[in-house]
């Protein structure tokens, strides 16, 4: 993910919308036995420069790595959901399909969930979106009925900025700080249907420290639909 797409979905989100529906039609939870794919998580953490450049860190981005999938490994156990993670290497085959996942969901963020102004009227306000045949690779690969992939851009303002915020404020002027913006979302691995489409958008939120990053997943999967 680009940081230009990064920026292009938080001005999405940061527009007024309307609450969107986060359930295909038809779908209301994961039948009872279905095992899930988790596919490993797409996370990328930024410093904001005083300039307010988006600078990657890797350690910040590794530990951040660890502590989400922590959280969801509870989290899943939380749901009772029949799991099955898929490690990095297991899912290098698949590149093209996280490409093509990222791209959808990157779709359902600015035209579903975001500004009401890029809404797409086809869609008739429904959560409509789907990977096509090819993510039967991945059920013929693994044997699960669904796959859950996740993805999280989060920045966090340098000190320098820091410090330049609370000059400006001191005057009356603002200046933007670190924004967390992230999605999951539920694909049925026979027809390709993002059936359940989590999101969070919001100006807190450290996935750097572990209680904080529990905190970022209880956000995201507010809605997941666990087996009934």
């Amino acid at each position: 993910m680009s940081r230009a797409v990064f920026l292009a979905l938080a001005l999405a989100f940061a527009a007024p919308a309307f609450a969107q529906a986060k359930l295909a039609p038809g779908f209301t939870a994961l039948p009872k036995g279905a095992t899930v794919a988790v596919i490993p998580a797409d996370i990328e953490l930024f410093s904001i420069s005083l300039g307010g450049v988006l600078e990657p860190r890797g350690d910040w981005t590794e530990a951040a790595a660890r502590n989400f999938r922590a959280a969801l490994l509870a989290k899943q156990k939380g749901f009772g959901i029949n799991a099955r993670e898929i490690s990095d290497k297991d899912f290098e085959p698949f590149t093209e399909i996280a490409a093509l996942h990222r791209a959808v969901a990157n779709a359902i963020g600015l035209h579903h969930l975001g500004s009401i102004v890029a809404r797409l009227p086809t869609k008739e306000k429904q959560l409509d979106w789907s990977l096509g045949p090819s993510v039967q690779e991945i059920r013929r690969a693994t044997g699960a009925d669904y796959a859950l992939f996740s993805w999280v851009r989060d920045s966090y303002v340098s000190d320098e900025r820091k410090v330049a915020m609370v000059a400006l404020a001191l005057v009356g002027m603002g200046m933007g700080g670190g924004m967390q913006v992230g999605y999951a979302s539920l694909v049925d691995l026979q027809t390709g249907r993002i059936v359940w489409f989590g999101d969070v958008y919001r100006a807190r939120g450290d996935l750097r420290e572990a209680e904080a990053a529990r905190e970022t997943l209880d956000a995201l999967f507010a809605e997941f639909p666990a087996p009934k």
